[in-house]
């Protein structure tokens, strides 16, 4: 058997383990789930250092390779960031339990009782890259909707993973749950990523999580069912009806407040009736916050058609002049992900054509595209930002990581 072989198997039996635990897991009470993520919560809290000093080692292993600050950002975890990890497990328990819930139902003529009720995908694969908060995320709405889930993290952040994974393993077990109820595979070598998404029968659906190459790659090669999260192009669109103090500020907060993310802010629309004065404070608010503008107008750096479409994730941001709606609306449906788009205008007939005609998750009006989340959603933490059109689009949290039944009760009646 050579050493491909034996590596294949071993992410094959890990999923049978998963699929195993998933049978467990899926017969948990809404009571047990909650008791899980309450005591995940707390001993991620508890067991704080440990997981700062594996981070630190993947930070400084990331660091000597000339990683950039952007993606060291989304690498790194402080106190204040594993209080967050913790709060979405937290927020996570007290949501509603998705199982079992009815979606419809009816009594048919002949007395048969049909219902159709939520259940678990079973095991759900994620592929991810860099942000070790994905990991407890996925577990807490993996966990609360039922699933067992199977980790496959980047190498880069090995270390921060295995101690989360860790100790996650150690709360199942001590609740009375299948540890194999959340298994991290190895990041050395990119077969695990095939072998995981190709393991059909044994891994229900798959998510990929990261950028442009590692989605793509997924949704290509994938031969389990995918749910596709996208990357994050998105616009602002400052039209000409602009209140542009407030529309620069929504810009900023999209572009400044974390660019390292898929909700921020990668183009700016600026519309032409807004005349030259509108165009240089806006040039001049993105100058004052250290961010570079590519664009087709002079001084700016020049733009190619890899900017309209560039999810950057740096202080970098693509700048457009555009003469009206229709112009505007055209140029977010070419060149956006179908990620996040807003509009600021004080004319509530140019929103509404514009939620009605771009073509994306979440449409914005008069704020930030950084609000695009599954906490700031209420959702508590996410999968992912769906950008796909079929089972779940937008912020996937626990309702579409379940599929559906029928569960047909009768008294004996036979079909003539």
């Amino acid at each position: 058997m050579t050493a491909t072989d034996e590596l294949r198997e071993d992410i094959l039996a890990a999923a049978a383990r998963s699929k195993a635990a998933s049978r467990a897991i899926g017969l948990l009470t809404a009571t047990q789930k909650n008791e899980i993520l309450q005591t995940a919560a707390r001993t991620l809290l508890n067991r704080a250092d440990e997981i700062l000093a594996a981070n630190q080692e993947d930070i400084e292993t990331a660091r000597s390779k000339g990683t950039s600050d952007a993606m060291v950002d989304r690498l790194a975890l402080d106190q204040a960031r594993i209080e967050g990890i913790a709060g979405g497990l937290t927020q996570v328990a007290g949501l509603p339990d998705p199982v079992g819930e009815v979606l419809r139902g009816r009594t048919l003529g002949n007395g048969l009782k049909l219902r159709q009720i939520r259940v678990p995908l079973g095991v759900v694969g994620i592929v991810y890259e860099a942000r070790p908060n994905v990991t407890v995320d996925a577990f807490g709405l993996a966990l609360k909707s039922g699933n067992a889930v199977i980790l496959r993290g980047s190498k880069s952040a090995a270390r921060s993973n295995a101690a989360l994974v860790a100790i996650l393993r150690d709360v199942l077990t001590s609740c009375g749950a299948p540890a194999d109820g959340v298994q991290l595979i190895s990041s050395e070598s990119h077969d695990t990523v095939t072998h995981l998404i190709q393991a059909r029968g044994l891994v229900d659906v798959v998510i990929p999580r990261g950028g442009a190459n590692l989605i793509n790659a997924v949704v290509q090669n994938a031969t389990v069912p995918t749910i596709e999260t996208g990357t994050g192009n998105c616009h602002i669109y400052l039209h000409s009806a602009a209140d542009l103090e407030m529309g620069i500020a929504c810009m900023l907060n999209g572009k400044t407040r974390r660019c390292s993310v898929c909700n921020a802010t990668e183009t700016v629309l600026v519309d032409k009736g807004l005349g030259d004065d509108g165009l240089q404070a806006v040039l001049d608010a993105l100058d004052g916050a250290g961010v570079t503008v590519h664009g087709d107008l002079p001084g700016l750096v020049p733009a190619t058609d890899e900017d309209w479409g560039n999810e950057y994730l740096s202080m970098d941001i693509a700048l457009k002049v555009v003469d009206g709606l229709e112009e505007a609306v055209d140029h977010i449906n070419t060149w956006g992900s179908g990620h996040s788009e807003s509009i600021i205008t004080r004319d509530v007939t140019v929103a509404q054509q514009f939620t009605d005609c771009v073509d994306a998750a979440a449409v914005y009006v008069n704020t930030s595209t950084a609000f695009t989340d599954g906490e700031q959603f209420g959702m508590g933490a996410e999968m992912g930002i769906s950008t796909q059109k079929l089972h779940a689009r937008g912020p996937m949290a626990l309702p579409e990581l379940t599929s559906a039944k029928w569960v047909i009760w009768g008294t004996g009646q036979t079909r003539p």
